[in-house]
């Protein structure tokens, strides 16, 4: 019996409630993990309440740190005792939970859980919009919206690793002092300025490169207004409520725009891109480049108080659940 988070009813955060469940021994193919940190996201909202359908009753959250306690038949890349971290859709906000083999990153010898259960799906976020999707380079002109979030301090600080200008967005002072030493060299504070017009004052007319947008209905459509034409418009998110349709024709008007909305799971979907990945992004983090932001550890029974609080957009970084 193991001590985990369970959702019967979507909705708000009081829809979550602590329970003694049953974890079954490992399946073929699959590892028990004792984990040590979880990692917490806004996608887990999203399931939370419904936006993302699931099978009633669940365990939200995706990814988490811990320790190898038992493997099922067929195992073969880790062993008991490993280190590991853990990307998979549900399941996470438990003492211990059942993954697929494949869904598993070892972890360096004394790399911290907190900060591996902090990064993963965060840091591989950005590693894609950074390294695949868009393909920054150096004296790109980029626009982050958000930049002080758990995915925005990592986006400003690799591309400005990678010679990037980096054009923040945010909603409080105390938030743009976070983008500007994460590598923001302009922030811009959104709820006191046209973003659009200070991008444009910003870059002189040049405009962006590419916009990356984890916030949506507010930001959309004056974030196509942010790119030089040829630019790319990547919503990787929604914190604000889903983009609307749109006429297509938009982007023809605004300069031939590119627009699209990837996701974690399909570049991460085989297992050789997600072991790329993760050692793209382990390779940032331990030569400094990137500094995994932590906003704060929290027990497991308070949960509920945690998702209010990254729904009121009140934190910056990431949090991070200890059962």
């Amino acid at each position: 019996m193991v001590k985990a988070v369970r959702v019967h009813e979507t909705g708000g955060p009081e829809a979550m409630r602590v329970e003694e469940i049953e974890l079954p021994p490992p399946g073929r193919g699959e590892v028990l993990i004792r984990n040590h940190a979880i990692g917490v996201n806004f996608i887990d909202v999203y399931f939370r309440k419904g936006d993302y359908p699931a099978p009633l009753p669940f365990t939200p959250g995706n990814e988490s740190a811990g320790e190898v306690i038992e493997v099922g038949k067929g195992v073969k890349s880790v062993k008991v005792g490993d280190r590991v971290a853990s990307l998979a859709t549900l399941g996470g906000y438990a003492e211990a939970r059942i993954v697929n083999e494949d869904r598993l990153i070892k972890l360096p010898k004394g790399f911290p859980y907190d900060v591996a259960a902090a990064m993963l799906l965060k840091g591989l976020t950005a590693q894609y919009l950074v390294r695949r999707t868009f393909k920054v380079k150096a004296g790109d002109t980029i626009l982050v919206h958000a930049a002080a979030g758990g995915v925005g301090l990592i986006l400003c600080q690799w591309a400005r690793a990678l010679g990037a200008h980096v054009i923040g967005a945010v909603g409080t002072r105390e938030k743009a002092k976070l983008a500007k030493k994460a590598g923001a060299r302009h922030v811009i504070l959104y709820r006191e300025e046209d973003f659009a017009a200070r991008v444009k004052e910003i870059t002189k007319g040049a405009l962006c490169d590419v916009v990356y947008d984890g916030v949506g209905k507010a930001t959309f459509p004056a974030s196509l207004d942010c790119l030089k034409p040829l630019g790319m418009f990547v919503s990787f998110g929604s914190a604000s409520g889903p983009i609307e349709a749109f006429d297509i024709g938009l982007l023809a008007a605004k300069g031939s725009l590119f627009a699209t909305r990837p996701s974690l799971n399909t570049y991460a979907a085989k297992r050789e891109d997600l072991v790329k990945m993760a050692r793209d992004l382990l390779r940032v983090v331990k030569n400094g480049d990137v500094t995994i932001p932590l906003h704060g550890t929290y027990p497991l029974d308070d949960v509920a108080s945690v998702h209010r609080a990254l729904e009121a957009r009140e934190t910056t970084g990431a949090m991070v659940l200890i059962p």
